[in-house]
């Protein structure tokens, strides 16, 4: 039976970590991987994830399940932090998922479900694995314009021109903050305006939001999805912890299924439970406990939010010594953009050529489509990337 399997593809990214660990110099840059790294090149754990732990470490006495929808506290506390008093508690289906990719497998699957002849309508570019695994299930997907290489910024109009052609049924990927992979963003007044096409035209928007709190700060990073949320008639949130929370080997996600009618809510709370039991039964629940318990200790939850306010402020220090120091060596302002962005990720709009050739002079280790990590970067490296974007003439 076995002989009978076909080769995968190669994942690109975990591809390229293997090129950078076999790399043998010393003066070698990770801006691939999609983790955040402090100055010193390491994930560390949060300060509030340390002591929530050592509390669930202390009071817990059973590792018993949860159930298929997980721990309903942390519905609720993921609810409150994301969609705060936007959206009424009763209009909101939600499971525990194994982070932010079962969240967006789980809703795919439910959309299959729902309707089968579905189209998804994904940003071109998007996060790799929403293609790979909508392309698993079957799912037809539909591309609309989204980044602009000239201006390294949205190309809206392309963007609204092309969501015009979705028709009633079908399914809007939005992502709800600090865009992956290219870090540009929709202003409030253009969420405004997409909103308004998705009502029009009767499609159903689905938020993917991995990095709230990333970007402009936890409330401002959630507006656009609160927005969405509020404004149309069913929506489908998938939520990862895995980057505010730094939990990523916990496996930390909620799916969300909103609607404006109860007897829906009613129907997705079922629906996404049964999908929980064919795909995992029960999720897991330390990385969620953990969340819960910041979450709903004001002390851990103020610590919290300062740690992530002080890991937001220093990507953003990091973005704006990257565009100064291109600016100097180059005499240019066309690498303003790099400070404009949000999230860990820029795309340079750099050809794939000149990616490599990145990689193979500079040892610099950026992904094809010459996205790369903010995150991967220190004060020390910054100047060494930005001479070798000039000398390899991006």
């Amino acid at each position: 039976m076995f002989e009978n399997l076909k080769p995968q593809p190669a994942d690109k990214i975990l591809a390229l970590m293997q090129m950078y660990r076999e790399d043998p110099r010393d003066q070698k840059i990770d801006l691939g991987v999609g983790v955040y790294k402090n100055a010193e090149g390491v994930t560390p754990v949060m300060r509030a994830v340390k002591a929530a732990e050592k509390r669930i470490w202390e009071e817990q006495d059973s590792k018993a399940y949860t159930g298929l929808a997980g721990d309903p506290a942390f519905a609720d506390a993921m609810i409150g932090l994301i969609l705060g008093s936007a959206v009424p508690r009763a209009n909101i289906a939600a499971v525990a998922t194994p982070g932010g990719t079962g969240a967006c497998r789980q809703a795919f699957e439910m959309i299959r479900m729902a309707n089968a002849s579905a189209r998804v309508f994904v940003s071109n570019p998007t996060w790799p694995n929403h293609l790979s695994i909508l392309n698993y299930l079957g799912i037809e997907t539909v591309q609309y314009r989204y980044f602009d290489s000239e201006t390294r910024g949205v190309d809206f109009d392309g963007m609204i021109a092309d969501l015009k052609t979705a028709e009633p049924g079908d399914v809007v990927l939005l992502h709800g903050c600090c865009h992956n992979p290219t870090g540009a963003n929709l202003n409030m007044v253009q969420w405004q305006e997409v909103v308004n096409i998705i009502n029009a035209q009767g499609l159903v928007a689905m938020i993917d939001i991995a990095y709230q709190g990333f970007g402009d700060g936890l409330e401002e990073d959630a507006q656009a999805t609160r927005l969405v949320a509020s404004s149309v008639s069913r929506c489908l949130i998938a939520a990862s912890c895995s980057k505010n929370f730094g939990v990523y080997r916990e496996r930390t996600g909620l799916l969300m299924a909103i609607s404006d009618k109860a007897e829906e809510t009613a129907l997705s709370q079922g629906t996404l439970a049964f999908l929980n039991r064919q795909n995992y039964s029960f999720p897991p629940d330390h990385g969620a406990r953990v969340v819960t318990t910041i979450l709903n200790d004001d002390a851990l939850r103020a610590d919290w939010a300062t740690e992530l306010e002080e890991v937001r402020l220093s990507m953003l220090g990091l973005r704006q010594q990257l565009a100064d120091e291109l600016q100097r060596l180059s005499g240019s302002d066309r690498f303003g953009f790099v400070a404009q962005h949000r999230g860990m990720f820029s795309r340079l709009g750099a050809a794939p050529e000149l990616v490599e050739q990145l990689r193979n002079e500079h040892g610099i280790y950026m992904v094809g489509d010459s996205r790369l990590n903010i995150a991967g970067l220190n004060a020390n490296t910054v100047p060494i990337l930005a001479q070798a974007i000039v000398d390899v003439g991006v």
